[in-house]
């Protein structure tokens, strides 16, 4: 167990915990939606298990759902995504932890751009690996970015970069261009590049998807491209993702499969093929959380000590409170005394602290209540108590 008890706890789950056991709370502290996940899904893994599809499949994936996300790929990004580059995992936290394990050794030097979600560099940090970190530079308004040249003085000697665009919790999301110099730096380096694209199509300039490096890398490219189903079509219960992996590399990440969670459920993949074939769903809860990030804007507009920028993708607001130093303390309080569960920034490694993230993918009622809870909340005098 020495390697599970070293790992910094997650305060998400802290602040979460807390919340549970406490009356009347709103949650927006978690990366979830409080809309149902689509019929289609539902219906479509209630057929298959009535019909008896709950036998051990293809460790790769059914094929049928293999090649639906090669088709759905292909025509998002304008570039030919090959099947046999298709890898269905339980989930997206699993791909990435199935691209670590394939990609890092005990001793090697990972690196991870910050505010991140803390989940991956633990993973890393499960595998012997050293973590060394890149703050997105926070500009006056809100906003942040990646500093290029700082990436490239980090990258020799660099095993693996974990990018993660658009990005949770700040919704910074890399242009083309900025895919196109990192994957260039990471190719001069030798480094493996795992891209955590899991908001890919949440994105609010009316794309159809943001950036991805299936636009910019080939497939000999030492590049692995992580997804799920949980955000796009909210799924997020369901544990369904996928890898898009370098060519020729399938059956050696087959057989890492095997070993850890040896296949995805088949009736869950058969909801995977219904939600593919949904063009409904993304769209409708795109428009849903574009609801939800208006309200966040006019709910903070004129409020003093906080610095915030409408994210340009995903669903998190991340806000920049002034003076604060414990946002831990913070998050702990407006729960406890004003009913609401945000995140605090400090979970989300360096850069986070003096930031709170709210997760706006909810229900405008629950969502107007929040914020009202939260102003007041941060009104109050906690921000300077907490400090």
């Amino acid at each position: 167990m020495h390697d599970i008890t070293r790992l910094p706890g997650s305060r998400i789950v802290e602040i979460a915990k807390l919340a549970f056991a406490t009356k009347d709370v709103d949650f927006l502290c978690f990366g979830e939606s409080d809309q149902p996940s689509p019929d289609v899904a539902r219906n479509a893994a209630l057929a298959a298990i009535d019909a008896g599809v709950t036998k051990y499949v293809d460790v790769r994936g059914v094929p049928a759902l293999r090649e639906a996300l090669a088709a759905s790929l292909t025509r998002l990004h304008g570039s030919p995504v090959a099947e046999d580059r298709i890898q269905v995992t339980a989930s997206g936290m699993a791909a990435l932890n199935l691209a670590l394990s394939a990609t890092v050794r005990a001793g090697e030097r990972v690196l991870v751009h910050t505010p991140a979600w803390p989940n991956a560099g633990n993973a890393a940090r499960l595998r012997g690996a050293t973590v060394s970190a890149l703050p997105l530079t926070p500009e006056s308004d809100g906003r942040f970015h990646l500093d290029l040249d700082r990436l490239a003085t980090l990258l020799p000697g660099t095993r693996t970069f974990l990018l993660n665009s658009p990005n949770n919790p700040t919704g910074w999301t890399a242009t083309r261009a900025e895919l196109a110099t990192i994957l260039a730096l990471c190719r001069q380096h030798g480094t493996w590049l795992i891209s955590d694209e899991v908001y890919s199509r949440l994105v609010y300039d009316g794309s159809p998807a943001a950036p991805s490096l299936l636009d910019v890398a080939s497939p000999e490219d030492r590049v692995i491209v992580c997804n799920s189903f949980s955000k796009t079509w909210i799924m997020t219960g369901w544990r369904l993702g996928w890898m898009v992996l370098p060519a020729n590399t399938r059956e050696t990440i087959a057989e890492l499969v095997e070993v850890t969670h040896s296949s995805v459920a088949p009736f869950i993949q058969h909801a995977g093929i219904a939600a593919l074939a949904d063009t409904a769903t993304p769209e409708r809860f795109l428009r849903f959380c574009t609801e939800g990030r208006r309200m966040v804007g006019a709910a903070l507009e004129g409020e003093n000590g906080i610095r915030y920028a409408a994210p340009d993708a995903a669903f998190y607001a991340f806000l920049g409170i002034e003076g604060l130093s414990d946002s831990l303390a913070l998050a702990r309080r407006l729960l406890l005394e004003h009913k609401v569960a945000v995140a605090p920034g400090a979970a989300f490694g360096e850069g986070g602290e003096g930031h709170l993230r709210i997760c706006f993918a909810q229900s405008p009622e629950r969502l107007a209540r929040a914020l009202e809870r939260l102003r007041a909340g941060l009104r109050n005098g906690n921000i300077q108590t907490a400090s």
